[in-house]
Order: C-alpha cells, then sequence, then structure tokens
C-alpha cells in the first residue's frame, strides 16, 4: 500500500519535488507559506508551491506557523504516513517529526554534512566549491544534522549564479527523492549518520550581505555576484545611489587602487584589493538592468568619479 505523503514547501526549487510526488504517490495535503507581499507595488504574491498545488488539486494550508493549534489539527486530520520537506522555511518542531510513521525526510540542496542551513547554493558558489548536489535525509531535531538516506554530485560550472543552479538542483532532488523513496519505505535502505567534524554551515542571507567590498580581491567579488544572484543581489554605489550588479567578471591586474572606476574593452570596471571586477550587466536605480557598455552611456563621469 502507498504511504499517504504531505508536503511542505515554498519557492521554485520544491516544484519539481511536489510534482514528481503527485504522480507517483497519493499527496494527502500540502503545506506552505502564506501569501507575501512582493515587487515594487507591494502586491500580495502567493508562494509557488501553492500555485502547483491548486493545478494538481491538493489540499493545501499557509499556516504563519506550523505549530498554530488549528494547522496542527489539519496536519494530523490529514493521517500522514510520510512528511516530505523541500525548502519549508520553517522549523518542523518535534511532535511534527514524530507524527509520520516514516518520519519526516528532506531534500537539501548541498552534499552534507557541507553547507548546513538556509542558503546551501549560495554558500557553494561564494566559497568556490568545484561541485554541491543534493542530499536526501531523514530529519531530526537539529538544522539538517539528520541520517542521509542518499546524495548526488553535481558540478558547479564558472557560470553558474544561485539561480541557474537552484534550477538544476531543483531537477536532480526531484529525481533522486523518487529513487530514494521505494527502498525507504520496505526498509531496505540504511540510513547513513553524517560526519560532524566536516559540517560547515550557511545562514539566512540578508539584504545587506550583497554589498561589493572593494578591498577585496576580484575573484571573491565574482564570486558573491554569481552566489547572490537572483537574491538578495550584488551591489556596488555610483553618485550615491545603489548600482546592482548582475553579471561581472574578474581579471588579474596590477598597480591599482582598490575603489577607481576605470575600463576595460569599453566595459565599466572596478579595480578591487587584487584585480579588475569588469561590470558586464548593471542595474541603475529606478531603471532596467542592462549591458555594462549601455550603462556607460548615461555614465560619462564613470572614470573620473
Amino acid at each position: 500500500m502507498l504511504p499517504r505523503i504531505v508536503f511542505m514547501g515554498s519557492p521554485e526549487f520544491a516544484l519539481p519535488s511536489l510534482r514528481r510526488l503527485a504522480q507517483a504517490y497519493p499527496v494527502v495535503g500540502v503545506i506552505t507559506q502564506p501569501d507575501r507581499p512582493a515587487g515594487r507595488g507591494r502586491t500580495l504574491t502567493p508562494p509557488l508551491v501553492k500555485l502547483l498545488a491548486l493545478e494538481l488539486g491538493l489540499s493545501l494550508i499557509q499556516p504563519e506557523r506550523l505549530r498554530h493549534p488549528d494547522a496542527m489539527q489539519v496536519l494530523r486530520g490529514w493521517q500522514p504516513d510520510l512528511i516530505v520537506v523541500a525548502a519549508f522555511g520553517q522549523i518542523l518542531r518535534q511532535e511534527v517529526l514524530d507524527l509520520p510513521a516514516w518520519g519526516c525526510i528532506n531534500v537539501h540542496g548541498s552534499l552534507l554534512p557541507r553547507w548546513r542551513g538556509a542558503a546551501p547554493i549560495q554558500a557553494a558558489i561564494l566559497n568556490g566549491d568545484g561541485q554541491t548536489g543534493i542530499t536526501i535525509m531523514r530529519m531530526d531535531a537539529g538544522i539538517d544534522t539528520g541520517l542521509m538516506l542518499s546524495q548526488r554530485s553535481i558540478p558547479i560550472h564558472p557560470e553558474d549564479t544561485a539561480g541557474s543552479l537552484s534550477v538544476s538542483l531543483a531537477e536532480l532532488g526531484a529525481e533522486l527523492l523518487l529513487e530514494t523513496l521505494p527502498a525507504y519505505i520496505d526498509g531496505s535502505l540504511q540510513p547513513q549518520p553524517q560526519n560532524n567534524d566536516l559540517a560547515t554551515y550557511a545562514p539566512m542571507l540578508k539584504k545587506e550581505a550583497g554589498l561589493l567590498d572593494i578591498n577585496l580581491p576580484a575573484i571573491l567579488l565574482e564570486r558573491q555576484v554569481r552566489a547572490f544572484n537572483p537574491w538578495p543581489g550584488a551591489y556596488t554605489f555610483y553618485q550615491g545611489q545603489i548600482l546592482k550588479v548582475h553579471r561581472a567578471r574578474a581579471l588579474p591586474a596590477e598597480g591599482i587602487t582598490p575603489g577607481r572606476h576605470t575600463l576595460f574593452q569599453g566595459v565599466p570596471a572596478l579595480e578591487c584589493g587584487e584585480g579588475y571586477l569588469v561590470l558586464d550587466e548593471v542595474q541603475p536605480a529606478g531603471k532596467k538592468a542592462m549591458p555594462g557598455k549601455v550603462f556607460l552611456q548615461g555614465a560619462r563621469e564613470w572614470v573620473n568619479s
């Protein structure tokens, strides 16, 4: 008999896992975050998992906190045999972890124990990792400390951003989840403990993390631009206003002055602690994203500022 599954998730990363689960198993309920204001108009916007759940005709709740008695009453009423979590955004209390017979399993976007925490994809790029991957793990009371059920790795390419890598990992996670579940459910899979001595932590990102420190080596700033695209976004300042940096590349250079504006082959660049950071795509305040060369057409004072 197939297990009754409750799915918990919110952003785009969770969509492939929910869609694949719903095709193969009875998903008796979905729990996602409440609608939130988004965009310049602060329009109330539903999480993408809500839209998919409605498309699939699945029962859905959006509690501000899962510990709320009304939410727990609904969850218990669904009588899940298994809870699957993918980027839900809330910590599960012990009473939730203990509710299903097969526990709660998580689709995590790193090769645990490396990059436990809320921002593993960004951390892998920011720290120059050559690979990352997906870990399917049984959740416990710690933050991504539970037993591992399966892992699969993929390379991180030089052009990868957090956005592009997240898309790849989301598909990989859904694939690995569906491959892992049968052996986990029938008891033939032997979960493996993590090596806590190798653990690293990727905390939740804040908006100010995107500020580029021009005194750092350009290669680190290039990673920062990639790691924080699309959110929280990398930025610097030009004429007292925020200049968002969507794409950039590091180039070696000597005899430079950190913070000085310059040009490289007609493209705006920043002199950094080590090397140039060439700004291939930027977004001035109040305007749309544009190539660096186009930005220069309205920034005649770039080199002298």
